[in-house]
């Protein structure tokens, strides 16, 4: 009972030294610092909007490329490819997840800067090949573990191999697929080096893809040593709690999802 509940005790204390370090920042600019785009610690003037923005449309581009593709690349190879190169093809895709955000973020600046530039394009595409291998091992595993009887219930009632994966297999498997994608997803939100090289680094909000972007952990990577003042440090810490908040937050509404899906299939 000690070891479980130090678990939620950590992850409290460390939501409470954030709030208190922060305390200046929270007294200082309340609910509009979350809306505000100005950015200017020359000024004291602090905004964590575009921020926010470049977090979220990268990581959310991230995970519309990366999503089909993980979950196919998973379908193809634990219910369609009965060739024996499969586990290579599946042991190189895990590779993918021990290269270091450093070689991803050079890589990017190298391939991507020529054809999208610095920009929040480069920091989706770049983001969705680091959280490929995470979603698609985890849907892996998770298909392999559909009892084999489903498949051959519905291969006995005539069904094709496309629908016995669509009636018989992604069914039981969909709580577990939806959760490699919200870990790909966290993944996305936090990461900090590669993003910080390939995004711009720019603390402004724009409609296009091609123009460059700020994140959260990017402005912290780059700023937060930089903190001249008390307020420009309590700032930091404030952008380090959004942070937290936006993670806890996706994670919240996932588990939510994944339980009403849960629930759903046990009634039918």
């Amino acid at each position: 009972m000690v070891f479980a509940a130090s678990i939620p005790l950590l992850f409290f204390l460390i939501f409470l030294m954030l709030v208190w370090q922060s305390r200046l920042s929270l007294f200082t600019f309340g609910p509009g610092f979350f809306f505000n785009s100005a950015w200017n610690p020359v000024r004291n003037q602090y905004g964590a909007l575009p921020f926010i923005y470049g977090t979220l449309i990268s990581s959310l581009l991230a995970l519309v490329i990366a999503a089909p593709l993980g979950v196919g690349c998973a379908i193809y190879l634990s219910e369609v490819s009965t060739s024996r190169f499969k586990e290579w093809i599946a042991t190189m895709v895990d590779l993918l997840a021990a290269i270091p955000s450093v070689v991803y973020g050079l890589w990017g600046i190298f391939v991507l800067g020529p054809i999208f530039g610095l920009s929040l394009m480069s920091a989706g595409v770049l983001l969705a090949i680091m959280i490929l291998p995470t979603i698609t091992a985890i849907s892996r595993e998770v298909l392999q573990a559909v009892p084999g009887t489903l498949r051959e219930s519905a291969r006995a009632l005539g069904a094709t191999r496309w629908e016995t994966i669509k009636l018989s297999v992604l069914p039981p498997a969909a709580s577990g697929i939806i959760g490699s994608i919200v870990l790909g997803l966290g993944r996305a939100i936090g990461e900090t080096m590669a993003v910080t090289m390939v995004i711009g680094n720019r603390p402004e909000i724009s409609g296009s893809l091609l123009a460059p972007g700020y994140s959260l952990s990017a402005v912290l990577a780059n700023e937060f040593a930089e903190a001249s003042s008390d307020l420009n440090f309590s700032v930091m810490i404030e952008i380090g709690l959004i942070l937290l908040f936006i993670t806890v937050l996706v994670n919240g509404l996932a588990r939510l999802l994944v339980w009403k899906m849960v629930s759903n299939s046990r009634i039918q």
